[in-house]
């Protein structure tokens, strides 16, 4: 499908191979999940994007293309490794001047945020560690407006997310996402499974109303 559906993208097979050359593990999302990130983007006239998880920047440049010219993209990175090697790569990209790419745990950055009075995002993107999802989304939230559309990805995995006493941090970390989301009023969401190059996984979406 990749082969049919998206041409050869050398910055994005560029930015990839640098990532490895960094040592970066290869978590990036596919190259057909990077689109479809993209088109939601689109789709939505996103003029400010939220990451919550950088690596390398990989989604962060499929994102960062569908913004316009005066968008923003703030995307935020634990490991100052991974964030040195994602700047290389937005920069190699042109996108460098709509990216601002902050170092940190990522709950302390979105608190700062919020307390620093940053404008609502219109799409959040949220894939960093699993166990801190449903507080990620709590934060998220205050950097929302009704029409702000929050994607998480890595929510199946591999279906063992139905597994109530699974012993992976990750999967109960997916599961408090999933029981937030419900008991939080002004939430409507779904699941949406995908299987091929990334094994079988899937995003949640999540719509403030």
């Amino acid at each position: 499908m990749a082969s049919v559906l998206l041409p050869a993208d050398p910055v994005l097979e560029q930015a990839l191979a640098r990532n490895a050359a960094a040592g970066l593990p290869a978590i990036d999302v596919s190259a057909t999940q990077g689109k479809f990130l993209h088109l939601l983007a689109r789709a939505v006239q996103a003029r400010r994007i939220l990451e919550v998880g950088t690596l390398g920047g990989y989604s962060t440049i499929w994102l960062a293309r569908a913004l316009p010219k005066d968008g923003h993209l703030v995307t935020l990175e634990l490991m100052p490794h991974h964030a040195a090697t994602a700047a290389q790569n937005l920069k190699a990209a042109g996108l460098s001047a709509l990216v601002d790419l902050r170092v940190g745990p990522a709950a302390d950055s979105l608190a700062q945020l919020a307390t620093g009075g940053a404008a609502p995002f219109d799409l959040v993107f949220i894939d960093a560690d699993k166990p801190n999802n449903a507080e990620y989304l709590r934060l998220a939230l205050a950097l929302s407006r009704k029409g702000t559309l929050i994607i998480c990805d890595n929510v199946v995995r591999g279906g063992e997310v139905i597994d109530p006493h699974s012993a992976d941090p990750s999967i109960q970390g997916t599961r408090a996402l999933f029981d937030t989301v419900a008991r939080t009023p002004g939430l409507s969401a779904t699941v949406l499974q995908t299987v091929g190059h990334k094994g079988w996984d899937g995003f949640a979406m999540v719509l403030v109303e």
